[in-house]
């Protein structure tokens, strides 16, 4: 039966790990099998059982795995009879009487042997770093090191990588690769994120996609292109990847190979490996914006015009409920955070989200996020918890990021029970999309409730819809201000659009969408209330739109 045994001779068996499960390597009190020793980190390496097959991996790139004196990649390896493991101090033998005789024989076998670039493809500039990256690895324990300031560590790292570029000045010579492109490449790869570390630092990028086959793509200004940096090896991508998960307490490997998180300057990430991934790992970034817009920015950008500025924020100030809908990477947070700004400072506020995004600049601010599933499966709280806990907060107002599910009932029911004013998006392709995806949303809760009662509650509750729109030529635009309106009978929800965007065509020598926002004559209820209050403000927002 297939078994770890140890130098004292003693045998860890693994007989019992079925298909698809795994077992963990590490110092911890709770691993499967406990190497207590220097160099050992809590969970160093995990041994799964893939349909018969027992592969090696570790569990972080500060985690070093030798394989028959080789270093382990991120992506790991098929265990055969007789592989020698080293993990810190600890001399391991993988003895299994079934398992493939020797390691040529394994490789077919190897499930991750097709994500590998073939040594002899490589270049001598992409070999070179591979060699010095795997021995900086086996000689700077960087896990003992994490208590060092960030300084210290990138100095003690600079030096290992000159003295092993030193060490090996021959081949670099012979491969003409340059000493500085390789000293800063291999830092990144040690410390950072590797290749992506320049383009985190790019402002004007605002999403990251990287493709298994080590392509990468970048969004700018609303449009996607092709970067013209590569990953040479897959492994460098997973490595990157497993940096980024460590910290935020979550693993990805074949059995949990789905990861969201977010990077600390608070930027959003979606990582994917297989075998979900066919092709490779895969790694979305959405970028934090360092630099807060406000509403003059939408304005300059021609997201929308002055009086649509001033109509939103007379909606906020008196306490209308607004859905900010749109597509994915329409600005549909953004325009969040700025409607959230127009909150007067003495009112309590309670934001929920997945990933804390938001920065509302008012004082009595409570801010929640939900928590995924641990590493056991486990402590998941969920967004539709956080919106029923927020109602036990006494808050003014709520501020759910996005809703997606259940939580979409319970966000109409605390706008009914004496929450005006809150305010949350969702995702939707149109803005007559939006009542059908609200009413989905509601019988997601669970509650048997007819079709009439929810639109009963979403005509109550909802005031104003706002749609946000990605278009084309990669500008984002407000395209649509409406309210929603009951049927006479109460049978069916309409939107009475208030502004409109309407796209007159396309200038041929940029590719820009022409158009123009204009005011429908529409009249929301919130302001005749306002009007026969006497409560004074901008009238010229509703002045009718002559076109140029």
């Amino acid at each position: 039966m297939p078994a770890l045994i140890h130098p004292d001779k003693t045998r860890s068996s693994l007989h019992a790990l079925k298909p698809g499960e795994f077992c963990v390597l590490g110092s911890a009190a709770n691993a499967d099998i406990r190497l207590s020793a220097d160099g050992v980190a809590p969970r160093h390496a995990r041994i799964a059982n893939d349909n018969g097959l027992y592969t090696i991996a570790p569990l972080s790139p500060k985690s070093a795995v030798f394989l028959n004196d080789q270093y382990l990649a991120p992506d790991g390896h098929t265990l055969v009879a007789g592989d020698k493991i080293q993990i810190g101090e600890w001399s391991l033998l993988f003895d299994d009487p079934n398992a493939l005789p020797s390691a040529d024989a394994a490789a077919p076998r190897n499930p991750f042997a097709k994500k590998h670039r073939d040594d002899s493809a490589l270049t001598g500039y992409e070999r070179l770093k591979r060699k010095i990256h795997a021995a900086l690895i086996e000689r700077m324990n960087l896990r003992g090191m994490e208590s060092s300031s960030s300084a210290e560590l990138r100095l003690r790292t600079d030096r290992f990588i000159l003295s092993l570029i030193e060490e090996n000045r021959e081949e670099l010579q012979k491969a003409g690769v340059q000493t500085e492109t390789l000293r800063r490449d291999l830092l990144q790869l040690a410390l950072g994120y590797g290749l992506l570390d320049d383009l985190l630092a790019d402002p004007q990028i605002s999403e990251i996609m990287c493709l298994g086959d080590g392509r990468i793509y970048v969004e700018k200004k609303g449009k996607i292109t092709l970067n013209d940096r590569k990953f040479d090896d897959p492994a460098e991508l997973r490595a990157i990847i497993e940096r980024i998960v460590g910290p935020i307490g979550r693993r990805i490997d074949e059995s949990s190979p789905i990861v969201d998180g977010r990077l600390p300057d608070g930027s959003r990430i979606n990582a994917v490996v297989e075998p979900i991934a066919l092709d490779g790992p895969t790694l979305d970034i959405r970028k934090f914006t360092a630099n807060q817009l406000g509403i003059d920015d939408l304005i300059r950008g021609d997201s929308l015009t002055p009086q649509m500025a001033t109509f939103l924020q007379l909606a906020v100030q008196h306490r209308q409920n607004i859905i900010v809908a749109g597509g994915t990477g329409s600005g549909k947070t953004t325009l969040l955070n700025i409607l959230s700004s127009f909150i007067p400072a003495d009112e309590r506020i309670v934001t929920i989200e997945d990933s804390a995004e938001l920065r509302l600049r008012q004082d009595h601010v409570v801010r929640l996020e939900s928590r995924p599933q641990n590493i056991e499966g486990k402590g998941e709280i969920p967004i539709r918890v956080l919106v029923k806990n927020a109602l036990r907060m006494r808050p003014d107002r709520i501020v759910v990021g996005e809703c997606r599910g259940g939580e979409a009932l319970d966000m109409l029911q605390a706008m009914n029970t004496g929450h005006d004013g809150s305010l949350t998006t969702l995702h939707a392709n149109s803005p007559r999309d939006v009542i059908s995806r609200l009413e989905t949303m509601a019988m997601m809760s669970g509650l048997d409730l007819p079709q009439r009662a929810i639109r009963q509650q979403i005509a109550s509750a909802v005031n104003i819809v706002c749609h946000q729109s990605r278009l084309p030529d990669g500008s984002r635009r407000i395209v649509s201000i409406a309210e929603i309106v009951p049927s006479p009978d109460g049978q069916d929800l309409a939107l009475r659009d208030i502004y409109l965007f309407r796209r007159t065509g396309i200038q041929k020598e940029t590719g820009r969408i022409l158009g123009h926002y204009e005011y429908t004559g529409a009249t929301p209820a919130f302001i005749e209330t306002i009007r026969a209050a006497g409560i004074p403000f901008d009238e010229s927002i509703f002045a009718p739109h002559v076109p140029s």
